[in-house]
């Protein structure tokens, strides 16, 4: 049976674990979307504060949005302004490649999204050229240095892929952004900044978008074993 097989066959697996509700939390449907992606960035920074180097910008992942969508946001608290862009989740995340999350996981070859608050580290050079170390802070994060789990650009990540498409490719759990866009991150992004990562469904107008299917935590290969580690964002 293939990995994406077991995937999809694994929802009896979705029992969440304990992190901060904030990471599928609703919110005040009265502010606008950068306020509350602020409120996001300003909260995590004090409850990961101590592990961060960097604190004038913070990225956030929303998965709780459709991979169409412009759902990775930095977040400049300096000088409180938002620019978002493209980013892709993992394959494991969405085996039907229908351009929605379903699952997060943090297992070893399961080549799904994890969430969580990251800690960016250092650049290397990898399969995908200059990469970002990500560093994982939290119980549901935790494997994100052995699984390899980073930033990097790549080219289904592009805004050009979605007009052609309708959707972004998926990564192997990384979050891949396109080239354009990934040359910001790495000056903004690398060096001990945070990178959270949740499902909060923040639409432009500052409304929350429910993903069709609801999105859990897969914790364990239901067949048992483990997975084969096929990260190519390996280093």
């Amino acid at each position: 049976m293939k990995r994406r097989d077991l995937l999809k066959g694994s929802l009896a697996a979705g029992a969440a674990v304990a992190l901060p509700s904030r990471l599928f939390a609703q919110w005040n449907p009265t502010a606008t979307r950068d306020a509350k992606l602020m409120d996001i960035a300003r909260e995590e920074l004090v409850r990961v504060g101590g592990n961060i180097w960097r604190k004038d910008i913070v990225a956030i992942a929303d998965f709780g949005l459709h991979s169409a969508r412009r759902r990775f946001h930095f977040v400049d608290l300096e000088n409180e302004r938002v620019a978002s862009y493209h980013v892709s989740h993992g394959t494991g995340s969405d085996s039907e490649h229908d351009g929605w999350l379903k699952r997060y996981s943090n297992i070893e070859g399961s080549e799904a999204s994890s969430r969580g608050a990251f800690m960016t580290r250092s650049w290397y050079v990898g399969r995908y050229g200059t990469s970002i170390r990500l560093d994982g802070l939290d119980p549901t994060n935790s494997n994100a240095l052995p699984r390899a789990i980073v930033m990097h650009k790549a080219n289904y990540a592009t805004p050009e892929h979605v007009e052609r498409y309708g959707r972004l490719g998926r990564s192997n759990g990384c979050f891949a952004m396109g080239p354009d866009q990934f040359d910001r991150a790495l000056i903004d992004l690398a060096g001990g900044r945070l990178l959270v990562c949740g499902s909060y469904g923040l639409a432009e107008d500052g409304t929350t978008v429910t993903p069709p299917i609801a999105q859990y935590d897969l914790l364990r290969n239901e067949y048992g074993g483990t997975y084969e580690r096929t990260n190519p964002g390996a280093f």
